[in-house]
């Protein structure tokens, strides 16, 4: 176990699916200055699916991203700004034109059983001088023995850092801790845990993580993300440097980056409804949510339910069009 970790805000990415992608150059601007001020060390800005995510698939940005992601970068002295890239999603060239809008660290974002998609984009964002994460999305759906076999994957192609990315909030602490203790004894890069709130489970998973052995730690201001939102970052900060770990960060700036920039850009409070509780319960995709909410509107049925299907269904991140599927099939003829 180390005492130093890494910790990386998602507030500018995951958050954007809370706002259905509407961030604005200042805000994120404003938002960059207070996570640069508090000392964090990286912290993510894109769409919520990433680098070329702004499609009817996944919902259009407000704003196009790369100027997003200039407008973080021209206001950092410490912090850099990382990108996610989902292979499929995203391109090698919208990675390249990330870097040159100042992004400084590429996460490739994979299902937990695809790694092998991500060669060509970590061997990329090696090239071109990136820290180069994988991201290893949807980590309740596998085994802990496949889970180690796909990082494996990651780290030969070149990433410096393996996440277990609990995307759909699913997991328990002793999942977290039999995953990332598995990777710890596997691997030779660092490890990184990422985590939902959708089961009231996420600060008690990231403190598992950790204990296990994971170095880079995820968290969003104000728990701003997908579903019921991720570990609230300047929560975490607190915890755990109560618990004795060193995060570097400073927390009176962080504070008031969440209240100042960010509780006031969000469209309701990131709370654990009915329907972000099945997402857990369930095991489904936490950008989910919002597709839920908008075909059962359409359709006149039980978001709970559409919910409840597609668990079943064992669908992932890019089945979008699923949702709309089911949602309809619950109409009552």
């Amino acid at each position: 176990m180390t005492n130093k970790l890494t910790l990386l805000d998602v507030s500018l990415r995951d958050g954007s699916h809370s706002v259905r992608h509407a961030f604005t150059e200042a805000q994120v601007q404003a938002a960059a200055q207070g996570l640069n001020a508090a000392g964090v060390p990286y912290f993510e800005v894109s769409h919520g699916d990433g680098l070329g995510g702004s499609s009817l698939q996944y919902g259009l940005s407000a704003k196009n991203e790369l100027k997003l992601i200039e407008a973080a970068a021209s206001v950092c002295t410490t912090s850099k700004v990382a990108v996610l890239l989902i292979p499929g999603i995203g391109t090698k060239y919208d990675l390249q034109q990330a870097v040159s809008a100042g992004a400084k660290m590429v996460r490739v974002a994979t299902h937990v059983t695809e790694a092998d998609v991500a060669a060509q984009h970590i061997q990329l964002g090696r090239e071109l001088g990136l820290k180069t994460v994988g991201f290893l999305m949807m980590a309740h759906m596998a085994s802990v023995e496949t889970i180690v076999a796909q990082a494996k994957r990651f780290e030969s192609y070149g990433a410096e850092v393996v996440y277990v990315t609990d995307s759909a909030g699913a997991m328990l602490p002793q999942d977290v801790t039999e995953r990332i203790t598995a990777l710890r004894e596997a691997l030779s890069c660092e490890i990184g845990f990422h985590a939902h709130n959708n089961l009231s489970m996420a600060m008690a998973n990231t403190i598992a993580a950790v204990e296990a052995g994971a170095t880079y730690i995820d968290g969003s201001m104000r728990a701003l993300g997908a579903g019921a939102g991720n570990t609230q970052t300047e929560v975490m900060v607190a915890v755990l440097e109560k618990l004795g770990y060193h995060t570097g960060i400073d927390l009176y700036p962080l504070l008031d980056t969440a209240t100042n920039v960010i509780a006031p850009l969000m469209q309701q409070p990131q709370e654990i409804t009915a329907s972000s509780l099945i997402l857990g319960k369930a095991g489904v995709y936490s950008s989910f949510l919002l597709h839920a909410q908008k075909a059962a509107q359409q359709f006149g049925v039980d978001e709970r339910e559409i919910l409840m299907r597609i668990g079943k269904l064992k669908a992932v991140g890019g089945q979008e069009d699923v949702i709309y599927e089911v949602a309809q099939s619950l109409v009552k003829v």
